[in-house]
């Protein structure tokens, strides 16, 4: 049979084909103006941390730089699960990207015997952007005056200490368990659903002492509020001179680094993950968003997606490694 524009059976062949190029040139309008309503950036954890702080300087140093909207959505628990299943399983438009970190892409999937999303399969890198080492702190007032003292106090009274973390399967929760492995110590982990509420329990000496990124305390230090005892990078922060690490604190070489990645859900259009990420390197090669980063601590990443993607896989199997060698695990 031959079809023709003036045959029935042809006009309908025509109908359709107007309609999926009607669709095609839509689709392509769609992310040729995007974004043209706000976008939603959710975080993992609670208002206040690390990692809600440097969302919020990415996503204000890109709306003044590109005018772009974004509503920040606070979604804490499950070590960071929550939030990240949530940018999983959202419509992959460019309209909902995350931020990912080092626990949630790299320790639990180590760590838990099942998780919500899968990181290589739900989500697609966006960018790095920045890697930060912990803190370790104690209330003023407390007894402890340097980590052997936290050392000494935990091998006289195994179990007694409590450390808070702002999740569990956190860097900082991490740290605190390498710390004791290291030492041959026994502490007590107490999770809270975010750095805010960790500190605040700390504070109020309902624990005894937390690693915490340098974002969520450094006005406390600065203010008397909280002692700092030493940091988990393997070379002292510029920020922080005269404290020492706690490699160079009898455990040689210890080192728990925190790093943060925009991610979007999987199926995301490439051109709309180019937009984003070309967005994301301009912000964080800005003068301040460099002080920013520096002030507290960070150091700025940056970098092509592919490049994110590479680093992940990487810190994957280094994190994974360390999980398993160390027996941890989370119900």
């Amino acid at each position: 049979m031959k079809f023709t524009p003036t045959s029935a059976m042809g006009q309908v062949v025509l109908a359709g084909l107007v309609a999926m190029a009607g669709l095609q040139i839509s689709h392509a309008q769609a992310q040729s103006d995007w974004p043209n309503k706000p976008i939603r950036f959710v975080v993992p954890y609670t208002p206040g941390g690390g990692t809600d702080t440097v969302t919020r300087h990415i996503a204000n140093n890109i709306n003044q730089e590109n005018k772009w909207v974004f509503l920040i959505d606070n979604k804490p628990g499950g070590g960071g699960n929550i939030g990240l299943n949530l940018v999983a399983k959202s419509k992959p438009d460019g309209y909902t990207i995350g931020m990912g970190q080092t626990s949630n892409l790299a320790i639990n999937p180590a760590a838990l015997p099942s998780m919500p999303f899968d990181p290589a399969k739900d989500l697609v890198p966006v960018a790095l952007v920045a890697e930060v080492p912990m803190v370790l702190v104690v209330r003023p007032e407390s007894a402890y005056k340097s980590l052997a003292d936290i050392v000494s106090a935990a091998k006289a009274k195994p179990g007694g200490l409590k450390q808070a973390v702002a999740g569990l399967g956190t860097v900082g929760h991490l740290a605190g368990e390498m710390l004791a492995r290291n030492a041959g110590i026994k502490i007590l982990t107490v999770p809270y659903k975010g750095a805010a509420p960790a500190v605040t329990e700390l504070l109020g000496g309902l624990t005894d002492f937390m690693f915490v990124t340098p974002q969520t305390v450094m006005g406390m230090i600065q203010s008397d509020k909280l002692r700092i005892l030493a940091v988990t990078s393997l070379k002292r922060s510029p920020v922080l001179p005269n404290v020492p690490t706690v490699s160079e604190s009898g455990f040689k070489d210890f080192e728990a680094v925190d790093w943060k990645v925009i991610v979007a859900p999987a199926g995301t259009p490439p051109d709309v993950v180019k937009r984003l990420n070309a967005a994301i390197e301009k912000a964080l090669a800005s003068a301040k968003m460099q002080t920013q980063l520096a002030a507290e601590s960070s150091t700025g990443l940056g970098g092509s997606p592919e490049k994110a993607a590479q680093f992940i896989t990487a810190q994957q199997a280094e994190w994974g490694a360390l999980v398993r060698e160390a027996g941890i695990r989370f119900e």
